[in-house]
């Protein structure tokens, strides 16, 4: 099978496990072309409360809790206790029997059952960007060519007919800050196109976001839109133009932004929500996500800049850093099941690498790809497993080692995608969403 970057329909004469599910180019196509009483007759039917329910219950999201700079396993997932690689703190037992967390984790361990854990994850890259780069990416990276990122990816894949939520939120608390070129204005969509890049809020970029809202009454912003559509599909369609088709999706994105800012503002949500999270931007963008999901937003990232890059005082900075993912990750877990959203809902929480069994003349542990953990739960995935083992000083993997391929594939399978999917691509090489047939993680999907 395969798929187009602006379209996931297959190549005539081939199925897919998935054909039935309505695909919002063609079925949108279908109504442009259509009489006005079929567009009509299509429109009503989203008014349809079963129909309505129905399509909420089939929808899925993703949330990515990126933690980059990459936290260290030792005092998150895979402690090692008593070793000379341990570090001071201890371990906890967790639900799950037999498996222990780091003592900095009491809340996820309380509800391990509920998480899955990977601690075999084996990697290639040792520097921030290359490893954000392919971690981001989920294959190696070949010369001449941009692969979309999983956001880009979901966003085409999972993407909604009629949410005016965009489908890929990026929530960065430093945008245009940090200092990886990968997290500033880089091709993220790739060979996806401008619709699927990401719309990035954050900081500043919140503010101007509620701000521009209300800059215009809603009567002046539609007469405007439909002047600029007019106008900018008039140029695409005569010349051909791949600007005015990237432009028009920048438009489009921002406008299902200004109508859905209120979203975007934690603080109308209630203040027990925000406090039980805590007060930090990482906290508070992980309850945002929270929140666009259960208003229909497809997949959203939680960036904290690069505050696990721990090169000076490792023990201190993370007995600071890992109880605030401790108990946002448990908020967030409980708050999803609560709400019967996380058996649709994947969430991922990982950084680019590990960090070292050793520590620097700094009192630091330095990037670590060989042998690193991440957690993942939610939909399409058991509870309460932890998949790979690592040697008693945590140097290298000694069960089942895992690459950023498989961590892909695991993720698309969860989500009900095709992982091994071909893009067409006219002129160009052959690429899937994820190369060399790589297996997903089968201890993990239900």
């Amino acid at each position: 099978m395969k798929t187009t970057p602006d379209s996931k329909e297959p190549l005539p004469g081939q199925c897919r496990t998935d054909e039935h599910v309505l695909h919002r180019r063609l079925f949108l196509k279908g109504l442009a072309g259509g009489t006005a009483a079929t567009v009509a007759s299509f429109s009503g039917l989203f008014h349809n409360p079963v129909f309505a329910d129905e399509l909420k219950k089939a929808q899925k999201h993703c949330i990515l809790l990126w933690l980059c700079g990459a936290p260290s396993q030792f005092e998150t997932w895979d402690p090692k206790p008593g070793r000379p690689s341990g570090g001071p703190f201890g371990s906890i037992p967790t639900a799950i029997p037999g498996v222990h967390f780091s003592s900095l984790m009491p809340h996820c361990a309380g509800i391990a059952d509920k998480l899955n854990i990977v601690r075999s994850m084996k990697t290639a890259q040792t520097e921030h960007l290359q490893a954000i780069t392919l971690l981001q990416r989920g294959n190696p990276e070949r010369a001449g060519f941009t692969r979309p990122t999983l956001g880009s990816v979901l966003s085409q894949a999972i993407g909604q007919l009629d949410s005016p939520i965009p489908n890929f939120v990026f929530i960065d608390p430093i945008p245009g800050g940090n200092e990886f070129e990968t997290f500033k204005a880089g091709n993220w969509a790739g060979w996806l196109g401008a619709e699927h890049a990401p719309v990035r809020v954050g900081g500043e970029y919140t503010r101007l976001l509620l701000t521009a809202a209300e800059t215009l009454p809603q009567h002046d912003r539609e007469s405007r839109e439909v002047l600029r559509r007019f106008l900018t599909s008039k140029f695409e369609r005569d010349r051909g133009s791949a600007v005015a088709r990237s432009q028009n999706a920048a438009f489009e994105r921002m406008k299902g932004m200004a109508a859905s800012a209120h979203l975007f503002d934690v603080n109308k949500l209630p203040p027990a929500d925000r406090e039980r999270y805590g007060p930090g931007s990482f906290a508070q963008h992980a309850l945002m996500a929270r929140n666009l999901v259960e208003h229909g937003a497809p997949f959203v990232m939680v960036a904290n800049g690069m505050n696990w890059d721990n090169h000076v005082f490792q023990h201190e900075i993370h007995q600071m850093l890992v109880p605030e993912l401790d108990r946002v990750l448990f908020h967030l877990i409980q708050d999803l099941e609560e709400r019967s959203l996380l058996d649709s809902t994947l969430v991922i929480a990982m950084g680019e690498f590990g960090r070292t069994p050793w520590l620097n003349t700094s009192r630091g542990r330095d990037h670590y790809p060989n042998a690193w953990s991440m957690m993942m739960t939610g939909c399409g995935l058991k509870r309460g497993v932890v998949s790979g083992a690592t040697d008693t000083d945590g140097v290298d993997v000694i069960e089942k080692p895992y690459s950023e391929q498989n961590l892909f594939a695991t993720i698309f399978t969860a989500l009900g995608i095709d992982p091994h999917a071909e893009y067409e691509l006219p002129g160009m090489p052959t690429f899937h969403r994820v190369e060399n047939k790589a297996e997903p993680i089968r201890d993990l999907l239900a």
